[in-house]
């Protein structure tokens, strides 16, 4: 009962602190210029870990690998906590434990931002963030769009995007 509770605790803060991560890193793909208070509050909640990681491994091409190296290494920790039951486990195993939830922080990042995005469009398409949220989403959407056009006005690639997440987080839970 102990265990669950503190690994349902430890999950959600690293879920949380990897989404962070995981959106400093798109950001920087998508060379998107969020908000400034939303800029400083991503960056000053992940500064402490990404800067002494981009000491050893520096960006390339554009690209902050210290910040995936940061989500893989929370994922790392929060896997460990979360699994120290099983204290026998091999550390390549933990390794790929690891790899598998941090590939589906990406996809529950990628579902909230979806969802933000609906909420935005739905409620105040004029909201100050729903440009920040628009062009973060906009190349998984674009693909869709252009082969399943909007019917009636209305926009279902955010819809089947989120199906195909939702498959393919089924997929690496059932790892």
């Amino acid at each position: 009962m102990i265990h669950n509770i503190l690994s349902l605790i430890v999950s959600s803060i690293a879920g949380v602190f990897a989404g962070f991560l995981f959106l400093r890193f798109w950001m920087q793909v998508q060379r998107i210029r969020p908000p400034a208070q939303l800029a400083q509050a991503i960056f000053q909640l992940t500064d402490w870990i990404v800067h002494p990681i981009r000491r050893i491994v520096p960006g390339y091409r554009g690209y902050d690998w210290a910040s995936v190296i940061a989500v893989l290494l929370v994922a790392l920790m929060a896997v460990s906590v979360t699994r120290w039951s099983l204290l026998m486990i091999a550390p390549a195993q933990l390794l790929v434990y690891a790899i598998i939830q941090t590939a589906q922080w990406v996809l529950y990042s990628l579902f909230m931002l979806l969802i933000l995005e609906v909420i935005f469009s739905w409620v105040n398409p004029h909201a100050p963030l729903t440009p920040f949220v628009r062009a973060l989403n906009e190349p998984l959407l674009s693909p869709i769009r252009r082969v399943v056009p909007a019917i009636g006005g209305i926009d279902f690639s955010p819809m089947l995007l989120l199906l195909l997440l939702n498959a393919l987080n089924m997929l690496l839970s059932g790892l």
